[in-house]
């Protein structure tokens, strides 16, 4: 994905289920759940760029003791200032005598991340503001353990503004600026209500004091809270969620959109974003991480006691495909063999695109997070070659025209070459914001590798994903145009992305996707135009219906064209206009089928496809159309359309 598209949300969540004294003599330290949290986020440093946050929660502290902590950062660095802040004021603490390093129970007093429960955030918000006060995780303060709230999530609801409204009828006064905000009040609310319930209840039975909070405690039944305050969510999520009591809880919704893995020994349970991290930090092997069920709501109440449960029925599970493709790390083995199977799915497109002429060709990658694409890539061509040798051998042995120079040629010639291209330049700073002097500093962004490729050659280079088309225009073709190949051919491990994400990824203005702007520019140039206001005007009496009787218009702007038109358009959209370079420009995309066989196990593909799993994703999707053709800029889900 050579124009970088944000990554998502990262989450990390650990649970002791050993007495902080138990893991302080076996791992020499009484932060060893702390240190945990911070391999835990800096292993999925890559999904967050917004900020970070860390909560903590203690059990046990006596009354009037604080109990509840959290930072949140969104400067530069935001994940290594917080921990190296909060290592910093541990060091002073112990200088000063104020804690033993030496003595539990001195730590979890004196320091505000030495606790049985700890969950951290990186952030890349999708909506809403940014700053500090964005970043998770949110806390809603009672002087009631029982409804005290801490939650982090990974997730975007496309229905927001409704449970908004909801929540203003009831009589509550949320102060909106995400939907983290929708989701905490809206759990806080159930919260509440059987707070009241059991209050009521055991208030008449002559409980008082901290026995009345420790019967209130017991009674929470987290399951059905989470039943009643998701009934109405549409959106993927996966949340971490405390109550100040002791109880936590981590949700993934019904699809299984958002990613969530699990890994527990006899110390500790712990979750992540992703299930490398897991592995890592906690040297486990594959089988002993899991994912966590679509639906499933996992509760580790105060007394340790691990409850697996459903707080919504299973859906058809779409998990998003761009974390196979794209966001998720390419060490975890599931995604690695997908990512190979991805690039080598492209290989016969591209023997086509270049007329099989292998001894002419020349392949590589851009950018860095294609490299895995591209050995499997290579594997497919290898494999492809080795047919044609095999397929050559046998016909000219049963011919009896085989000979030692007929073997040469076969063997020796016409096999796949692979070189190192463009070289990402690490060190290169875009600072500079006016477009026409930034737009000259990103095509400088990557370097490349002089002569290695001839006049004649096919220079194919392998992409993960194209989005906007923008950098692909401005820098990539540019920079590859310098080594004067006869053609240069981008593949693409991803299909055309021709619909707005709705659940998480950054991709919500329709306008800015390279295959929509082409199939306009299609319908404009082939006097076809009109279907785009006739797309508008259906896109908004779509939006007069539920969203749940609501049909994909967008659909209707692709359907006067194939593929392959559309990807030639593309191709001829990016084309670099320069002047040293007249060769041809040729981009392949990856086709669904092919898609869907390379990964493992059911994906989403609605940005691809427009089949989007909950209706939210086709209510925005129209709205994306209507704000694109009103000229509305924004995200989609943050326009009150």
């Amino acid at each position: 994905m050579g124009e970088e598209l944000k990554h998502e949300c990262g989450l990390a969540f650990i649970r002791t289920l050993k007495p902080l004294a138990h893991l302080h003599r076996e791992h020499g330290t009484a932060l060893h759940p702390f240190q945990k949290l911070f391999l835990l986020m800096e292993k999925q440093h890559n999904r967050g760029q917004d900020g970070c946050g860390i909560g903590c929660v203690k059990l046990g502290m006596p009354l009037g003791q604080p109990y509840v902590f959290r930072e949140r950062s969104a400067d530069t660095n935001a994940l290594s200032s917080i921990f190296r802040s909060q290592t910093k004021r541990f060091s002073k603490l112990a200088r000063k005598g104020i804690l033993d390093p030496d003595d539990t129970a001195s730590v979890k007093s004196a320091f505000d991340f030495c606790g049985e429960i700890l969950m951290g955030h990186l952030r890349y918000g999708t909506s809403g503001l940014f700053g500090a006060g964005s970043c998770h995780p949110y806390l809603r303060r009672s002087n009631w353990e029982t409804r005290t709230l801490m939650m982090l999530g990974n997730f975007n609801l496309t229905n927001a503004s409704y449970l908004n409204r909801k929540l203003s009828e009831r009589g509550q006064h949320p102060v909106f600026g995400t939907d983290t905000q929708t989701v905490m009040e809206e759990i806080g609310f159930h919260l509440d209500q059987q707070h009241e319930e059991y209050y009521r209840k055991l208030r008449s039975e002559g409980l008082s004091g901290q026995k009345l909070q420790n019967a209130i405690a017991d009674n929470i039944d987290i399951s059905q809270m989470l039943r009643d305050a998701a009934a109405e969510w549409d959106g993927g999520y996966a949340i971490v969620g405390a109550l100040g009591c002791g109880h936590t809880f981590v949700m993934r919704d019904p699809h299984g959109i958002r990613p969530c893995f699990c890994y527990r020994n006899g110390e500790v349970i712990a979750f992540a974003s992703e299930r490398v991290p897991l592995l890592t930090v906690f040297d486990a092997e594959e089988g002993e991480v899991s994912e966590v069920p679509p639906g499933a709501v996992i509760i580790i109440r105060r007394d340790g006691t691990i409850i697996e449960d459903e707080f919504a029925k299973p859906r058809r599970p779409t998990p998003c495909s761009f974390e196979r493709i794209y966001f998720s790390r390419g060490n975890d083995p599931g995604i690695y063999r997908e990512r190979k199977n991805l690039g080598a799915a492209l290989v016969p497109k591209v023997v086509d695109a270049i007329g099989n002429d292998l001894e002419n060709t020349v392949i590589s990658f851009i950018p860095n997070t294609a490299e895995i694409a591209y050995h499997g890539f290579m594997d497919g061509m290898r494999r492809h070659r080795r047919l044609e040798v095999a397929a050559a051998l046998q016909r000219a042995m049963k011919e009896g025209t085989l000979s030692e120079r007929m073997i040469d040629d076969l063997v020796l010639r016409n096999w796949p070459r692979g070189e190192k291209i463009a070289h990402k330049d690490h060190k290169m700073r875009t600072f500079i914001t006016q477009e026409a002097s930034r737009a000259q500093l990103v095509s400088h962004v990557y370097d490349i590798t002089y002569g290695v490729i001839k006049e004649t050659d096919n220079l194919v280079a392998i992409d993960d994903s194209i989005v906007r088309g923008t950098t692909l225009r401005q820098s990539i073709l540019k920079i590859l145009s310098r080594t004067h190949p006869r053609r240069i051919i981008i593949a693409s491990t991803a299909p055309q992305i021709r619909y707005p994400d709705c659940y998480g990824i950054d991709m919500s203005e329709l306008g800015k996707f390279i295959a929509f702007q082409a199939a306009v520019a299609l319908l404009e140039r082939s006097g076809r135009d009109t279907l785009i206001r006739d797309t508008y005007e259906a896109a908004r009496a779509e939006l007069e219906k539920p969203a749940a009787e609501m049909v994909n218009r967008v659909r209707q702007i692709y359907e006067p064209f194939t593929s392959e038109e559309i990807s030639a358009e593309i191709s001829r959209m990016v084309r670099p206009d320069v002047k040293w370079w007249d060769g041809e420009v040729r981009v392949i995309y990856q086709g669904i089928d092919e898609l869907h066989e390379s990964i493992e196990g059911p994906s989403g593909d609605w940005y691809f496809t427009g089949n989007y799993p909950t209706p939210g994703g086709t209510a925005v999707a129209n709205r994306a159309f209507v704000a694109y053709y009103e000229k509305l800029g924004g995200r989609t889900y943050d326009l009150g359309i």
